[in-house]
């Protein structure tokens, strides 16, 4: 890792550096993990201490499998090696990770919003690999403890880094940008979650707007234009976003989308206002994930590409390519069932999207669905919502799980829909053989915490 020696790290996080040879000390780690089980020989460890495990416990663990050091926040007795001791590991890690990208010569894009994060990660990603050699946040590490560690996954032939950026309080987003530094922010929208923290939509807006006090001055910011709040986004440091949407006062918006329904949309992506002297483009798109809302991925993937230097047939062809993750609109199709995989997480835009895809299926559709968290005051009202809309979108069966989601099945029954409750997993679990049929699609829906991919393990086990 370029210039990561132990006395740079030592002096980037304010740590005291122990039981450390003069040659130790001038040494570059060759990676930095938080995983004991991750270490190979010239590492660093980062003793971090959890709510279930102290890694302090695997200091001398990590030194048997040849780390190069460890940070920690108390010394072990009679260490093995090289120790730089701080006050707090987590603070200590984000340092490090915020040195370690001034190293780097890449360009980073920093994405963030209320849904869609990780698709709109995957399709910019998989548009930038059809011309650079990228590196993407993996799963869920987006947050103050998976974004350092993305960003030590980054080495020297990497051009460009896709980085997620994911919050639920006030300065928070403001740590994330001091570590990433983006060069290309992106916004994809402002919606109902995390209020418990953040309050209203407004207060969502503002703690998101943290991105841009560290990204590169000189830099470029894209935002979804049918956002209502995205719009009010007038400038930063001084230019004017470019903005992406269905609507035609957008710089990017698509013509002759066709929705194909579970099996993906089409379209003409149309790009104007760019000052790149090079014109308008127009570029037809094939996306294949599921949901007419994952054009929007799709457009914002094209104007970072046309940013960064990608061609149009570049940017064709790295739209097509994109693959679901799993737990996001992911399509499981069997023999005698088709299951939307969407269980990791919930609100209430992401839910309503969610029944809207499932809405365009054909047959019998049912929609398993779970509570929402860090939704505020108004939970029990967004539940309730969700519940409406559930019944008026068609779904034929609703069949809602956990203690918030009672007041999602009640606006459900109230608006005609066929919809039951269930008080845990357990109890759907034990029910939900007598109540899918063959043919159905159904959609698994939820806050991560719900734990629901056990219901799409359940649905999609041999021998069901």
């Amino acid at each position: 890792m370029k210039n990561m020696t132990l006395t740079n790290i030592a002096r980037a996080c304010g740590g005291i550096l122990s039981h450390c040879p003069e040659a130790a000390a001038a040494t570059e780690a060759s990676g930095i993990a938080i995983d004991s089980r991750q270490i190979t020989p010239g590492m660093v460890f980062v003793a971090t201490v959890g709510e279930r495990v102290d890694g302090h416990r695997f200091i001398p663990d990590v030194f048997a499998r040849g780390a190069l050091a460890v940070v920690c926040e108390k010394l072990p007795e009679a260490p093995a090696g090289p120790c730089i001791q701080v006050a707090d590991s987590f603070k200590a890690l984000r340092e490090i990770a915020a040195f370690y990208r001034q190293q780097l010569d890449i360009t980073v894009v920093g994405i963030t919003g209320s849904v869609g994060k990780t698709s709109t990660k995957e399709f910019i990603a998989s548009v930038l690999e059809q011309h650079f050699d990228v590196q993407k946040t993996a799963g869920n590490f987006n947050n103050e403890v998976g974004l350092p560690l993305t960003v030590f996954s980054i080495e020297d032939h990497h051009q460009l880094a896709v980085l997620e950026m994911g919050i639920n309080t006030f300065g928070e987003m403001h740590r994330l940008t001091e570590i990433a530094r983006p060069d290309v922010v992106v916004m994809t929208n402002i919606g109902e979650c995390h209020l418990e923290f953040l309050g209203d939509r407004d207060g969502v807006l503002r703690a998101k707007s943290e991105i841009f006090d560290c990204m590169n001055p000189e830099g470029h910011v894209v935002v979804n234009g049918d956002d209502d709040k995205l719009i009010t986004v007038r400038e930063v440091h001084g230019k004017a976003p470019l903005h992406y949407g269905f609507g035609q006062d957008n710089e990017i918006r698509v013509c002759d989308v066709k929705d194909d329904g579970l099996a993906g949309s089409s379209g003409r992506i149309c790009l104007s206002g760019f000052a790149d002297g090079k014109g308008d483009w127009e570029i037809p798109a094939q996306i294949h994930l599921p949901g007419i809302h994952m054009v929007y991925n799709a457009m914002a993937a094209a104007a970072v590409g046309r940013l960064l230097g990608v061609t149009r047939e570049e940017i064709a062809a790295g739209i097509a390519a994109v693959q679901p993750v799993g737990g996001r609109s992911h399509l499981i199709r069997q023999e005698h069932l088709t299951v939307i995989d969407d269980c990791y997480n919930a609100n209430p835009v992401s839910m309503k999207a969610a029944l809207t895809l499932l809405a365009s299926a054909k047959g019998r559709k049912v929609a398993i669905l779970g509570d929402m968290g860090e939704l505020g005051s108004d939970e029990l009202a967004m539940h309730a919502g969700v519940g409406r809309f559930a019944a008026e979108s068609g779904a034929d069966l609703i069949l809602c799980v956990g203690r918030l989601s009672e007041a999602m099945y009640a606006a459900a029954r109230e608006k005609g829909g066929q919809a039951e409750w269930f008080e845990d997993m357990d109890h759907i679990l034990a029910a939900i053989d007598a109540r899918i049929l063959p043919g159905d699609t159904v959609l698994v829906k939820a806050s991560h915490s719900m734990g629901f991919e056990r219901i799409v393990d359940h649905l999609t086990r041999e021998n069901r």
